[in-house]
């Protein structure tokens, strides 16, 4: 069957707050689904949702699929019993800084180098929204919130680097503001097998306002952002007049009229070269513009698939065949 956005849309009234950038991430999966299931030759009975706590977390909700909207922070757990327990589902977690990154840290990182094919979208907008302004953990250094009236003292998390220390397989950013790249790093996600981690930037009207203005404002977006695709020249700039080189091991800006063009690099969200792909993660403006797209995608063994293979070649192998053979199959007790 054929899907449109409207099938991905639930009859559930969208509860955030007016300008939210969690609109348009909720709009880029509603759009992006019908292609994974044509893609995939699923039926959207196939699409499951899950969402920890905050306000992100109530994506749920707005998706005609199957759904789970779990306790703080465990949104990766349940996803990965998901998968694990159905393997042919396609799962969606969608969290925020707060949730995936504090009480729910263990589990993200623990999901990226178990590699579970589960795609994570992480709503990075700095700041804890539902609970009304408390720093997270990727608040800049100095914030003024509620909870850090003086500014914050700890030094924020990169997810970006955090994927990629954890040997993570995927990572993707894109914009609020861009719904088109937001679909392409998605439908990319999908398509990925492993874990399949995208940030978005997002905006919090309320308690944050203006967080990424710096790169998002459509006046100075071209020129302190980077758009990586394979295969092209890490070119950006309102005018493409700026570029990327290597000065030795590190990455360095430079005008592309000031550089020969052979040094100028291209990009390959394939290669294992994991240094490289940190430190286009790691960039931040003004010494770097942001690295938006897909910056790591690599191949490697799945964990449903391992536990998958593993219980079949168990159960092909054992003398136990009944819950009954397993009870008196060692030293049992009367009680």
């Amino acid at each position: 069957m054929k899907y449109s956005q409207k099938d991905f849309k639930s009859d559930q009234e969208v509860r955030w707050c007016p300008g939210c950038g969690d609109y348009a991430v909720l709009a880029a999966l509603q759009r992006v689904l019908p292609k994974v299931c044509e893609e995939k030759g699923i039926d959207k009975e196939k699409v499951v949702v899950v969402s920890g706590i905050g306000c992100s977390s109530r994506l749920p909700y707005y998706m005609n699929t199957f759904g789970f909207h779990s306790i703080h922070g465990r949104a990766t757990a349940v996803a990965t019993g998901v998968k694990v327990a159905n393997p042919e589902l396609s799962v969606w977690q969608a969290s925020g800084d707060g949730d995936a990154l504090a009480i729910g840290g263990n589990h993200f990182i623990h999901a990226i180098r178990r590699n579970v094919d589960i795609n994570i979208m992480l709503f990075n907008n700095r700041i804890y929204g539902m609970t009304k302004g408390q720093y997270s953990p990727t608040s800049k250094l100095g914030a003024i919130t509620k909870t850090s009236p003086y500014g914050t003292v700890e030094n924020p998390f990169n997810p970006g680097s955090l994927v990629l220390g954890s040997k993570g397989t995927f990572f993707a950013r894109s914009l609020d503001v861009d719904l088109a790249l937001s679909e392409e790093i998605m439908l990319e996600a999908s398509r990925h097998k492993g874990a399949a981690v995208m940030e978005f930037l997002t905006n919090c009207v309320i308690f944050n306002n203006g967080i990424h203005s710096d790169v998002t404002d459509r006046e100075t977006r071209a020129d302190r952002t980077i758009v990586l695709r394979d295969g092209q020249k890490m070119i950006y700039g309102k005018d493409s007049d700026k570029c990327l080189v290597l000065d030795g091991w590190k990455l360095k800006t430079a005008l592309v009229s000031e550089v020969r063009e052979e040094d100028i690099l291209v990009h390959d969200s394939q290669s294992d070269n994991l240094g490289l792909q940190m430190q286009l993660a790691d960039m931040r403006w003004p010494e770097f513009p942001v690295a938006l797209g897909v910056i790591r995608r690599v191949c490697d063994g799945t964990y449903d698939e391992r536990v998958d293979t593993q219980a079949c070649d168990v159960a092909a192998k054992s003398k136990i065949r009944s819950m009954d053979e397993l009870l008196h199959s060692g030293a049992t007790w009367d009680v």
